[in-house]
């Protein structure tokens, strides 16, 4: 079982920014991928970025060029630098991962709020 911490939430001004991060509780080597989704309400969890173990940063078209993910592989963390935050962007944002065996992991969100 891999526990996930998230913090870094909160309100900002449209314009402003915020950095979330999500520590993983897990063997280093046994994570594959670590990502970030959010939820708006009244709508479907959606993509944000992920950062695989063996390959290149994958943002969401939404948010290219003003969110940067980042990964600290010797404390399993992950963080979500975002900048130039829009009402758009607020909602609920959850840090997943997947470990070796393909199974992938949540964590309990971090509400972020942007005021216009």
């Amino acid at each position: 079982q891999v526990q996930l911490v998230e913090s870094g939430g909160g309100l900002v001004q449209a314009g402003g920014s915020l950095r979330l991060s999500c520590a993983a509780s897990s063997p280093r080597n046994a994570i594959t991928l670590m990502g970030w989704y959010r939820q708006a309400p009244g709508k479907q969890r959606e993509f944000v970025a992920s950062f695989a173990t063996t390959g290149s940063p994958d943002y969401a078209d939404s948010v290219k060029g003003r969110f940067t993910i980042s990964r600290n592989k010797s404390r399993n963390t992950v963080f979500l630098q975002m900048n130039s935050l829009t009402p758009e962007d607020a909602g609920v944002y959850y840090c997943t991962v997947r470990v070796w065996t393909g199974n992938d992991y949540w964590g309990q969100g971090t509400q972020v709020n942007v005021s216009s």
